[in-house]
């Protein structure tokens, strides 16, 4: 049998719904978006709907999605997209007087455009998170300054999930005249994500996140805000994103958004009792051996982000071949170290090389569950009893 699949949170299979959408434009529908005759007419409209799928799970308007190559992509749009916006000419010194707000955990997909700006200039302040993994949103504003132009906090986390209070962080930019940028790339289609509620201007998305494929995502851009181009070239996507568009992926992203949107809230009701089912059995055979990362109720309901107290989080998948899912910790030549987030949130290194990432997702079964929980109690017990018996001889 194949391993079981508890790795959602690093990447979905594509659904056969969407598999479905966009074969049309893999096989008979070639034209390009940007023609006028009757094959780039159909792709082009094929591109609209698909815009509008998109903007509808998130309660946003049509002409305010861009489509890009997926989340990364998106999240550099946004960040260099703002700070590089030229203005009256002084393209350096609007770097150099521009300053940035993220967080501790953000994913490397908003953490190197960062970096790259700071070489060009750009100041760039990281707000620490507490031991859950939450931003307080007083110490974004108690960074803020004259020259903030920018804060990007992710919508949740991809290692223990925990959900962000971006509606509070974002009153408090817009207070100050501070464009808001989230990253919800694990959000979608598993909790309700509305960009009118949370009152971001810029949001990123990832089609691979969201059962649709990789290499194709999008960027909610806020209708008025104005962004630097990150591609330069012909004016696709009312220009602001140049490149023929990827129009079988784009059709894909739109029919998963439609899925999504239909699948809430009892999306999120699913996964969440699976995710508590394997939690659960995990801690009533093992106890105090496992110790949750991440908000206890304020977290992704598909994220179970657990350590096994007493075991190396790298070794215990490798030696448990029916299980796919990810670690927290990273084992080389005999020395453990332990994710960027997790030491932010302040988990003790010898607790924290045990963290395991178990994400379940729309295909997961009640079976799977209980198979891989007994998968990892009984790892977890025969490793105990053989660590035990070494160091009695």
């Amino acid at each position: 049998m194949p391993p079981i699949y508890l790795d959602y949170n690093a990447t979905t299979p594509i659904d056969l719904q969407v598999r479905a959408a966009m074969s049309p434009y893999l096989d008979e529908h070639f034209g390009n978006p940007s023609s006028t005759h009757a094959y780039g007419r159909l792709t082009h409209d094929a591109v609209e709907v698909a815009r509008s799928q998109v903007a509808r799970l998130i309660g946003s308007d049509s002409d305010e999605i861009v489509f890009t190559s997926g989340g990364t992509e998106a999240s550099n749009q946004a960040i260099k997209g703002t700070i590089l916006r030229k203005t009256a000419g002084w393209f350096g010194r609007w770097v150099r007087d521009a300053h940035l707000i993220i967080s501790a955990i953000e994913h490397p997909a908003t953490v190197m455009p960062c970096e790259f700006l700071k070489r060009l200039g750009c100041r760039v302040t990281v707000v620490q998170v507490d031991r859950f993994g939450t931003v307080d949103p007083d110490d974004v504003r108690r960074t803020i300054t004259r020259r903030t132009k920018l804060v990007s906090i992710m919508h949740s986390n991809n290692e223990v999930g925990t959900l962000q209070p971006i509606r509070e962080i974002a009153r408090i930019a817009h207070e100050h005249g501070i464009m808001m940028h989230t990253d919800a790339a694990q959000s979608l289609g598993k909790v309700e994500v509305n960009v009118r509620d949370l009152g971001v201007d810029l949001l990123s998305i990832a089609g691979h996140k969201v059962y649709a494929p990789k290499g194709v995502g999008a960027l909610f851009v806020r209708r008025g805000v104005a962004l630097e181009s990150l591609i330069h070239g012909a004016g696709h996507e009312s220009g602001r994103r140049a490149g023929t568009e990827n129009v079988p992926y784009i059709v894909g992203l739109g029919k998963a958004a439609e899925i999504a949107a239909k699948s809430l809230p009892a999306a999120t009701t699913k996964l969440q009792s699976l995710r508590d089912r394997l939690h659960d059995c995990l801690k009533r055979a093992l106890g105090e051996k496992i110790v949750l990362n991440g908000h206890p109720e304020q977290r992704l309901p598909n994220t179970l982000n657990v350590n096994f107290v007493g075991h190396v989080g790298a070794e215990l998948l490798q030696g448990i071949a029916g299980i796919a899912a990810s670690t927290g910790s990273a084992c080389h030549e005999g020395q453990v170290s332990q994710s960027p987030v997790l030491c932010a949130m302040r988990v003790s290194p010898e607790i924290g090389k045990g963290a395991v990432r178990l994400s379940v997702g729309r295909f997961t079964t009640e079976e799977e569950v209980d198979r891989a929980a007994d998968a990892l109690i009984r790892f977890c017990r025969e490793n105990t009893d053989n660590l035990e018996e070494s160091s009695t001889k």
